[in-house]
């Protein structure tokens, strides 16, 4: 029997703001993302997450928001309510750009924690455009990543416990765009940290 064909995965690294917990209710705010690399069978390589990179801010959705949410990415929602982009236009130009950056490789999302980001996205793409280049498990999650690699409890992982090798040199802003190229930077050390007390 011949060995199955992989497909390559292009990891796209996203992070949301938003102006409370679930999307619906609330709104996201602004979108980022950034190439981070492409993995196949012979393995993972890293990309320059400045080199293809998308960033809208969006109208809000909704009325509601939570204040302490909403100050935590500093985005005026008054402002976006007049200048943000429609969610249904921004939505498509972000699965048309996810498709050609991805360049007939599987797009994954992935994220830290992606969960909440994941939450956002697959909503407002399946509320905006009836369908997600990431289908509807194309998620990575590099918190789960680190744990596994660390051989740590889920719950015992948060970024100032880990080795600082694996961060970014970037900051985190809470700026869509910025947050999403720090995020692809740890992907990147991830993949290639042969994990704790190994020589790397």
């Amino acid at each position: 029997m011949s060995a199955r064909r992989v497909r390559p995965s292009c990891y796209i690294s996203v992070d949301i703001e938003a102006d409370g917990p679930i999307p619906g209710p609330y709104s996201m705010l602004s979108l980022g993302a950034a190439v981070a690399g492409t993995h196949d069978e012979r393995g993972f390589v890293a990309a320059d997450p400045e080199r293809q990179t998308f960033y809208r801010e969006l109208r809000p959705v909704s009325e509601d928001f939570v204040p302490e949410a909403l100050a935590v990415s500093g985005l005026d929602r008054a402002r976006l309510a007049v200048e943000g982009a429609e969610p249904s236009v921004a939505l498509a130009e972000f699965s048309a750009w996810a498709v050609e950056a991805s360049a007939g490789a599987q797009p994954v999302m992935c994220g830290y924690p992606a969960s909440y980001d994941w939450t956002f996205l697959y909503w407002y793409l399946i509320r905006f455009t009836g369908a997600s280049p990431f289908g509807h498990s194309g998620c990575l999650d590099l918190k789960t990543l680190y744990a596994t690699k660390a051989r740590l409890p889920l719950r015992a992982v948060a970024k100032g416990t880990m080795p600082r090798e694996l961060l970014s040199r970037r900051r985190h802003t809470h700026h869509a765009l910025d947050d999403a190229m720090e995020q692809a930077d740890l992907l990147a050390n991830l993949m290639a940290w042969p994990g704790p007390g190994t020589p790397s």
